[in-house]
């Protein structure tokens, strides 16, 4: 694939699903700069295995809900790489439970964790890229926020809100050529994941016309293709990468 740009940051890059997204752009040729807010551990040696295979990353934590703390983060990319050519907004948290039991906390926090830190990052990159003249943003949300969940109200609120934020992102980033994007993952073979018991996972994969879970890097390579110059008239639009869950 051919890119625009040279550097890309990842959000909640340090394992999972960002991890997989990382490996796959550092192939492409990108440097990768992993973000993380706990753990450098996980980050480092992510760093150390893009290295050992050719590619190129850096770490930088921050929490992607600070916004100062986020801008400072920009900031630093621009003055070591000139640039920021993309950005995955891929930071997020769940907190499940009945909506019934759930505390407004408990439905703001998840919002702040994983749809502010996504507005942020949008509305500072679109700032960033206009002035570049090129640039291309891609968001994570999740199948959830496209069908909802049995106590999940806050993450399918948070996901659902970032497929709508990210269409109107591109229609004020389109006259610059900024693109904005998302990827809606299903069940994908994660942490998040791990923690379900073997008949939950066989009952959701009975409804999944692949039947199976989905892999990180199988999400990767579709973050990789809507940054890539092979996406350049593509902006608004969801990705579903779900084995058919919902169509």
């Amino acid at each position: 694939m051919k890119f625009c740009g040279k550097n890309v940051l990842i959000t909640g890059a340090s394992k999972g699903i960002g991890a997989e997204i990382a490996k796959v752009l550092a192939k492409e040729g990108l440097k990768v700069w992993i973000n993380y807010r706990s753990k450098p551990e996980l980050a480092d040696t992510l760093k150390a295995e893009i290295e050992a295979n050719g590619g190129y990353a850096a770490v930088i934590s921050f929490d992607a809900t600070d916004e100062e703390a986020f801008l400072a983060g920009l900031n630093a990319i621009i003055s070591s790489d000139g640039e920021l050519a993309f950005l995955v907004n891929n930071a997020g948290i769940t907190n499940d439970k009945l909506s019934m039991r759930m505390k407004t906390e408990d439905f703001t926090s998840i919002l702040n964790a994983n749809l502010t830190s996504s507005f942020i990052g949008c509305r500072e990159a679109l700032k960033i890229m206009r002035k570049q003249g090129y640039g291309a943003v891609v968001n994570i949300a999740s199948v959830i926020g496209e069908i909802g969940n049995i106590g999940q109200c806050n993450y399918a609120a948070s996901k659902g809100g970032m497929i709508a934020m990210t269409k109107s992102f591109a229609r004020e980033g389109g006259s610059k050529g900024i693109r904005f994007n998302c990827v809606t993952p299903g069940f994908i073979e994660s942490d998040m994941t791990k923690s379900l018991k073997d008949e939950v996972k066989e009952s959701y994969a009975q409804n999944i016309p692949l039947g199976r879970f989905g892999k990180g890097e199988e999400v990767a390579g579709a973050v990789a293709f809507l940054l890539s110059n092979s996406a350049n008239y593509i902006t608004g639009e969801v990705l579903k990468v779900n084995g058919g869950l919902y169509m």
